[in-house]
């Protein structure tokens, strides 16, 4: 995290990313149970994050536009 120094595991959900090293990503709360570490996950669809691509159901989640 640039604002403070610190460096955090992240979880990206959804199948797939778009994330290379110096991406600036959004972050939220919420730990992984099955994987030791991880307590946030990265929020899709908001600053260097695409949504993921083809998702019909729960998009919000995803970051996912309207399908036309």
């Amino acid at each position: 995290l640039a604002k403070n120094g610190y460096e955090a595991v992240c979880y990206i959900p959804g199948e797939g990313h778009n994330l290379q090293e110096h991406s600036v990503v959004l972050i939220r709360g919420g730990r992984v149970k099955d994987l030791p570490g991880v307590r946030y996950h990265i929020l899709r669809g908001v600053l260097d994050t695409q949504g993921v691509k083809d998702r019909k159901q729960r998009r919000s989640h995803y970051g996912a536009k309207r399908p036309k």
